[in-house]
Parts: C-alpha cells; sequence; structure tokens
C-alpha cells in the first residue's frame, strides 16, 4: 500500500483505507450475525446496524472523492479476525441464551475497534484540516459508540441473565 509513510496525511489514507475495508468485511457478516441471533430485539439490532454499516461505506466513499483517494485494495485483517472469531462461536454448538450473549460479546469486540478507529481517523482530519471528513468520521463514531451501547444494555438487562 505505501512504501513510506511520510506523513499525516500518509496515516490518514491508511487509517481510512483500514476503516473501508473493515465496514466492507462487516456488511457481509451482519446478516449472519442477525440469523444466528435467537432473540428479536438482538436480531433488529444487527439488521439496523447493517443498514447503518451500509451508510458508513457511503461516508468514507464520500471522503475519498472529495480528498481525491482510492479507498480499495487493502485487508484490514483485524476485521477479518474479528469476524473469524465470530463466525468460530457462531459454529459452536450452544443454546440460544448463550448464542445470543456470545454474539453481543463478539459484536462489542468490533464495535470497540472501530470506535477506536473513528475516533483517531477524526483526530487526525481535524489537525489536517479536513473539516468536512472529520465530520463525516466523527457521524460515524458517534453511531459506533451508540450501538455499542444498546448491545450493552442488551445484555445487562436481560440476555446475559438468560445465559446464566
Amino acid at each position: 500500500m505505501f512504501d513510506k509513510l511520510e506523513t499525516l496525511d500518509d496515516l490518514f489514507e491508511m487509517q481510512l483505507k483500514d476503516l473501508y475495508s473493515a465496514e466492507n468485511q462487516l456488511v457481509k457478516a451482519l446478516p449472519k450475525m442477525a440469523s444466528a441471533a435467537k432473540d428479536a430485539r438482538l436480531r433488529q439490532g444487527f439488521e439496523k446496524h447493517l443498514q447503518e454499516t451500509q451508510n458508513q461505506v457511503a461516508r468514507l466513499e464520500q471522503i475519498g472523492q472529495a480528498l481525491n483517494l482510492d479507498l480499495g485494495g487493502h485487508t484490514c485483517k483485524a476485521m477479518e479476525g474479528l469476524i473469524a472469531e465470530g463466525q468460530e462461536t457462531m459454529s459452536e454448538r450452544a443454546t440460544d441464551e448463550v448464542m445470543d450473549a456470545a454474539l453481543i460479546a463478539a459484536s462489542q469486540r468490533i464495535e470497540h475497534y472501530e470506535i477506536s478507529g473513528y475516533g483517531t481517523a477524526a483526530h487526525f482530519a481535524e489537525r489536517l484540516g479536513y473539516d468536512e471528513a472529520a465530520n463525516l468520521l466523527r457521524q460515524t463514531l458517534e453511531e459506533e459508540q451508540l450501538t455499542d451501547t444498546k448491545l450493552n444494555d442488551l445484555a445487562k438487562s436481560y440476555i446475559n441473565q438468560k445465559a446464566m
């Protein structure tokens, strides 16, 4: 991808490519997670987050176009690993309640990765004076944080209790 990272601009571009790959991988994984979820609220949450993730991909494409960057051609290895772990978990034999708790755990790992990535990218955009990119990245960051909160609320309010 890069011979050498020489500037914050180079690093920002690398972060955007990584997020773009991660989100595209998640667009493919979320329908599987939704179908594995037994709890209706959890399944609906995954379905809603799929729509949000598709919008997040579009935002990244908007940033890429505005900055004349090609965001393709990179594979986010971290998301690849997080999704592989989630798929491994989904292949386990588990009660419905335990599977739902496991799906939330896997999803929160993904959300935390995305929160970190978007927070970093938004800060870089601000430092570089890319105000529109920073606003779009912060919008996605807020969505990811809200998704994490919703997952946490589901787990703590009743899903983990049912899994016991």
